[in-house]
């Protein structure tokens, strides 16, 4: 069974793949195919499990690929500090797609960053929630609870592994790096040659 963990992004997805790296019966990755176009886009290995937050905009494709016969995890955390943490990163990455000339057009000089990221959060969060509406194996998983949601998860997978050790990643914080220097790295995408 394939895995999705839909967000909004800087809400602990990285941390999640990390928790599933412990995971002896699923292979895990963390945005590995998001270089991608046409069906390799979508194109995850068996018994995977992929947190990427730019699946929120592929929604109706993961439909068509995966439907029902995946487990959805919509993963949320305080949207104050999702904001705070987006209002950070206002001039690159996802906000900068966002915002004006992006997705939203002709946004009025001054508009506070925090009230972008919002709005950027409520219309992913939502899109998500859509989605999932007709998903018989989904959950929602908060990080703010992740040592009860966690376990909960694994169960409702079947995942088998390390549970303490995958449990001990969420007292560690995965991602200060700034995303601009992240995009430098190489990345070879999930069932790709070379990738593991």
């Amino acid at each position: 069974m394939n895995v999705f963990v839909l967000c909004t992004g800087r809400c602990g997805s990285q941390t999640f793949i990390k928790a599933c790296s412990h995971f002896s019966n699923y292979s895990s990755a963390h945005e590995s195919r998001m270089a991608l176009i046409g069906p390799e886009r979508l194109r995850y290995p068996a018994n995977h499990i992929e947190a990427d937050n730019r699946l929120s905009w592929l929604l109706g494709r993961l439909d068509e690929v995966y439907g029902d016969a995946a487990f959805y995890v919509h993963l949320r955390r305080d949207v104050a500090a999702v904001a705070a943490s987006y209002a950070r990163r206002y001039n690159f990455g996802i906000m900068q797609a966002y915002r004006d000339p992006g997705i939203i057009m002709g946004l009025p000089k001054g508009t506070d960053p925090i009230a972008v990221a919002a709005d950027y959060c409520n219309t992913v969060d939502r899109n998500i929630e859509l989605f999932l509406k007709d998903k018989s194996k989904q959950m929602k998983f908060w990080l703010e609870s992740a040592s009860q949601d966690f376990p909960v998860f694994c169960d409702r997978i079947g995942a088998e592994g390390d549970l303490a050790a995958a449990l001990s990643e969420f007292s560690i914080r995965h991602d200060d790096t700034p995303r601009r220097k992240r995009f430098s790295l190489w990345r070879t995408p999930v069932g790709a040659s070379g990738a593991g």
